[in-house]
């Protein structure tokens, strides 16, 4: 299938359930567009993934979304967003929205000094956020923490068991007393209910409110919104469990039936 008008899909990929955070907060934006949706929950999590494998899994799945003949891709992923973006942005003839650095020039405009990241090994070592964030800002100091079980801790569905883990990351990073914190991987929204008893609600920032903006108003700019009224469709995959899949997104997004199973 080809790219052949705007009324073609948009795709969206994550590690797993986490990238349903942007597709919620974007189908409230743009409820017209078709989606197709990919989690790669075989490979979860993202973040203890090396570069080279993420430029594999992540090849895999633009050419599925080529296949469907999508319009744009948003990488719904913060991982790799920050490894991996720069060496594929120009392999595919869509459009292609990376979070990380779809935000940080509205990170960079926060009024504080000191901005704490939440966020997968592999986003905390890569440097993405402090790096982008200070091309438009040198005077905010980023500060990361790598938080190793949380998007575990989604995907198993295992939120009320493992509050005191979460409490213990949390605590690390308010002892250094940052203004605003980035919950900067698309699983750890699914947490703010916990995060939110031990700091006020509003220092936690969730990046896809921006980035889903960010990427409505370049659509409209380059002239790619659906305009088409009828009934919008929706296609979700994963690379494994498509049941367990859907449980853990209940938090999130309502799938009607469990996902479509595909290996590459």
């Amino acid at each position: 299938m080809s790219i052949s008008n705007n009324n073609s899909p948009i795709g969206f990929f994550d590690s797993g359930v986490g990238g349903l955070t942007v597709l919620r907060r974007f189908k409230d934006a743009l409820p017209n567009e078709n989606i197709v949706f990919f989690g790669d929950n075989a490979h979860v999590p993202y973040g203890e993934k090396s570069k080279e494998q993420l430029i594999e899994y992540s090849k895999d799945i633009l050419k599925f979304f080529r296949s469907k003949g999508c319009k744009a891709v948003v990488m719904a992923c913060n991982t790799t967003s920050s490894l991996i973006y720069d060496d594929i942005k120009e392999l595919y003839n869509f459009e292609l929205y990376p979070v990380v650095q779809s935000v940080a020039k509205v990170l960079a405009g926060l009024s504080v000094t000191k901005l704490g990241v939440f966020a997968t090994k592999a986003t905390i070592k890569s440097l993405a956020y402090p790096r982008e964030i200070n091309k438009y800002n040198p005077n905010i100091e980023v500060i990361g923490q790598y938080c190793p079980d949380w998007v575990k801790i989604v995907e198993n569905n295992s939120i009320n068991q493992n509050v005191d883990i979460i409490k213990k990351d949390l605590d690390l990073m308010m002892a250094k007393n940052p203004q605003k914190i980035v919950l900067g991987c698309t699983h750890y929204p699914y947490l703010l209910s916990v995060l939110s008893k031990f700091a006020p609600e509003d220092m936690f920032i969730d990046p896809s409110e921006t980035f889903v903006e960010y990427i409505k108003r370049d659509l409209n700019s380059k002239n790619l919104l659906n305009r088409n009224p009828n009934k919008p469709t929706e296609e979700f995959y994963v690379s494994a469990n498509p049941r367990q899949f859907r449980d853990s997104a209940r938090l999130f997004y309502s799938l009607n039936q469990d996902p479509i199973l595909i290996k590459f």
